[in-house]
């Protein structure tokens, strides 16, 4: 058996709840964290009769796709479909955890996994998030730096693309003089000391913050640690919305419908006219995707694969690319296969089932 919060921290690990959007509601949404559970039911929605699937399957925990509580809850007396759920859970004491746009943004997530099944190469995000990366300068005596440097580095920071352990170093002069309470590692009280030190720079994702300055303060010999946070306006390549990449092969539009239809199981999608380019370059985002597709033409993609396009919508394809609305559920189908492979890598012997209920509530005729 295992804490629900330990299960918790693998997840947010790799989807960490500061990737979701604003509107969002990811996260532990019923139940105690310090609870122990022997087995968790993965799905993509959270609907009454996956809660009693667990109840069956005696699984303590549901970790689901979309949250099913998503605006303010001031009663709960069974009136809807979602008080009736939270209700039910609360009553058989099952957990429910959401990872939602903080999966959808997060690498290896939702359109990474959307872009495995098409076997799409060269993959980069869509639509990067800006204003989530911070830089650290710090000031460290030579003799320290290996040791501090490493520590940094391994809680987190210096990661830029597909490269780790990213940093600048540069050789200096600090200055300092400690008062008639201070205890110096180097120098003494009441006099100026100067000591060769090296400036130490490195970029890292905002929500470690605390982690890194944690490793910094353990690691770092001096009794006042001297340090500066900057925010950053970079695009954080790796997360984001969305993904564009490259068929292995190119394809007729009518055989990339094709193979939508055999990926996703789906017999109907709605596509815009056919345009009589062949498909290589693919954009996808998972869910309802609609308002990245200005960037998927900028991107030169051929086709646009995603969810709930409405109407109008098509018209802004514009002949320049295919759009291909394969459904919201479909999209997003495989998001259970997620959950497993992010957890079974942690938790080998831990119990984790597929939920086999169909949840999605969209049906075609």
């Amino acid at each position: 058996m295992l804490p629900i919060h330990e299960i918790i921290k693998t997840l947010e690990s790799v989807a960490p709840l500061a990737l979701q959007e604003s509107y969002d509601n990811a996260g532990l949404l019923v139940g105690d964290p310090e609870k122990r559970v022997n087995a968790a039911l993965l799905t993509v929605d959270v609907t009454e009769d996956v809660v009693e699937e667990a109840v069956q399957k005696g699984t303590g925990l549901i970790i689901a796709h979309h949250p099913v509580i998503f605006s303010g809850i001031k009663k709960i007396t069974g009136g809807n479909y979602v008080e009736r759920i939270l209700a039910q859970a609360i009553r058989n004491e099952i957990a429910i955890y959401a990872a939602h746009t903080n999966l959808d943004a997060a690498p290896g997530g939702v359109n990474a996994k959307i872009s495995e099944k098409l076997g799409l190469t060269g993959c980069r995000v869509l639509q990067p998030l800006t204003g989530r990366l911070k830089k650290l300068v710090t000031f460290i005596p030579v003799d320290a730096a290996d040791k501090v440097k490493k520590a940094i580095l391994d809680a987190g920071a210096g990661h830029i693309g597909n490269y780790d352990y990213c940093g600048f170093s540069l050789n200096g002069s600090g200055s300092f003089r400690g008062n008639d309470q201070a205890h110096p590692f180097v120098g003494k009280k009441g006099q100026v000391h100067h000591e060769n030190e090296i400036r130490f720079e490195t970029i890292f994702p905002a929500w470690k913050q605390n982690t890194i300055l944690e490793a910094l303060m353990d690691a770092h010999p001096y009794e006042e640690v001297a340090f500066d946070v900057y925010p950053l306006e970079n695009s954080y390549q790796t997360t984001g919305m969305g993904m564009v990449g490259k068929l292995p092969e190119l394809l007729a539009e009518n055989q990339f419908l094709q193979l939508l239809k055999n990926q996703f199981h789906t017999g109907c999608i709605k596509h815009t006219a056919f345009t009589g380019k062949k498909i290589s370059r693919v954009a996808v985002c998972g869910g309802a995707g609609a308002s990245l597709l200005p960037l998927a033409i900028q991107a030169k993609a051929d086709a646009f694969v995603s969810g709930d396009f409405k109407y109008h919508q098509f018209f802004d394809a514009d002949n320049k690319i295919l759009i291909a609305d394969i459904g919201h559920f479909e999209s997003e189908q495989f998001t259970k296969e997620l959950f497993f492979e992010l957890l079974v890598k942690k938790f080998p012997k831990f119990a984790l089932r597929f939920s086999e209920v169909k949840t999605n509530p969209v049906n075609y005729y």
